[in-house]
């Protein structure tokens, strides 16, 4: 007797199910697809419970509902695990100041970057940064992400920064991307804290964490991320902040080597982060010691894009060290406002020297990894939560070989198909 399926999703010219059991693929082991040419994957409940042949997937299950996936593309939905995606306002006139010259942190010094969007922010009903991420949301969804981070980061108060953490759980809710939340009240020191960022630092472990401690229970846990970087917070203020998140029952992330080494690395590998995102000049000593630890690599290649910068994540020098590498969009409004973490594949594939089967793999499974859900998302594995895709292509190798249209023609989320052509 067959068992019974709420959705079979069959005949797929190649199925990758990116099958990782023993946690993040690292090192030379990054860009196992586990692909399987004409592939089923059968869903109950909610939950994948089996992949394999078509044909031999047939003999086993019946199922309420069918879909058709000849000479497309299956997989996992994208994990998106560093994103600024809950902002109020815009920052469009920036983009022309860059093209004119001007960096990023001197815009950032006469007010501009981060603090123009804290401004708007500020002034934004937690109704209002729900109604502007909505459709973000939706263009993330329908480009493939099925799960992604959401930090806070633009309040730089304990009455702002939790009105953002009120929006990312409503939105969490509302929304069928699941949406993992990470305080970063750490960000950057605001206008009226300048000349005394220790003192807004203090305020940072002394009301704000204990502000958010309440919300750390789950799985995954709350994050505290820092920037740390010149101009933001230093390396001896980034450890502050993290010890004290850490004794909070916070996980830990950070911001490091986006423009200057400071450190962040090494520090993010000594406390046992979960990841350490951007990585554009870390030295190689710390590259080495981030190779031996399961800290993640997350790699944002549309920041130094959307900033006209030449100098990208040295991933094959993190591939060779051991490392575990993710890729996330780090969509925010002032320098990478992309909701698409195909054309993230694409960038990582010509600037970081990735293979398509490594960027696909760095964003899903790891990537996953990266926000704490590697047991949950990011693979097609029996018990796993049937986040899928359909890709109107015929194989893996499309992924980063084409950029600039939406390859995906149906989004599976829980079993459900919640986006389609």
């Amino acid at each position: 007797m067959r068992e019974q399926v709420d959705l079979l999703i069959h005949s797929a010219s190649q199925l990758l199910t990116l099958a990782s059991p023993g946690g993040p693929q690292r090192g030379t082991r990054l860009g196992d697809l586990g692909p399987i040419e004409h592939g089923a994957v059968a869903v109950r409940d909610g939950q994948v419970t089996m992949t394999g042949p078509t044909a031999s997937i047939r003999d086993q299950v019946a199922a309420t509902q069918e879909i058709d996936a000849s000479g497309q593309l299956v997989m996992p939905g994208f994990v998106d695990p560093h994103t600024h995606v809950v902002f109020a306002g815009q920052r469009a006139n920036e983009f022309e100041q860059r093209i004119a010259g001007a960096t990023y942190m001197e815009i950032m010094a006469v007010g501009g970057g981060i603090m123009s969007t804290v401004r708007a922010t500020r002034r934004a009903t937690a109704d209002d940064l729900v109604a502007q991420t909505l459709p973000r949301l939706d263009a993330m969804l329908a480009h493939g992400t099925t799960t992604a981070e959401a930090k806070t980061g633009y309040g730089l108060n304990v009455d702002d920064e939790l009105k953002m953490l009120e929006a990312i759980r409503r939105l969490n809710t509302a929304h069928p991307i699941d949406l993992v939340s990470t305080f970063l009240g750490a960000h950057a020191i605001p206008a009226e804290y300048q000349g005394h960022a220790q003192v807004f630092t203090d305020l940072v472990m002394e009301e704000m964490l204990p502000a958010f401690a309440p919300y750390v229970e789950g799985t995954p846990p709350l994050f505290c991320d820092v920037f740390c970087e010149d101009g933001a917070f230093s390396l001896a203020q980034s450890r502050r902040i993290l010890e004290r998140a850490q004794e909070l029952g916070f996980g830990l992330k950070i911001h490091a080597d986006e423009f200057k080494p400071l450190g962040g690395t090494a520090l993010a590998v000594e406390l046992g982060a979960i990841s350490a995102d951007h990585l554009v000049c870390t030295p190689p000593q710390e590259i080495e010691a981030l190779g031996r630890s399961p800290t993640i690599a997350v790699a944002l290649p549309g920041t130094p894009f959307g900033l006209g910068h030449q100098t990208y994540t040295p991933a094959r020098a993190i591939i060779k060290a051991g490392g575990s590498l993710a890729l996330a969009t780090d969509i925010n409004p002032g320098t990478c406002y992309c909701e698409s973490m195909q054309f993230i594949i694409a960038l990582a594939c010509r600037y970081m020297r990735l293979t398509p089967a490594e960027a696909i793999a760095a964003a899903t499974i790891n990537s996953a990894h990266a926000v704490g859900l590697g047991e949950v998302v990011g693979s097609l594995e029996p018990g796993k939560q049937a986040d899928i895709l359909i890709l109107d292509v015929p194989d893996y190798q499309h992924l980063g070989y084409r950029f600039g249209s939406n390859l995906v023609r149906k989004v599976v989320k829980r079993g459900r198909v919640v986006g389609q052509d």
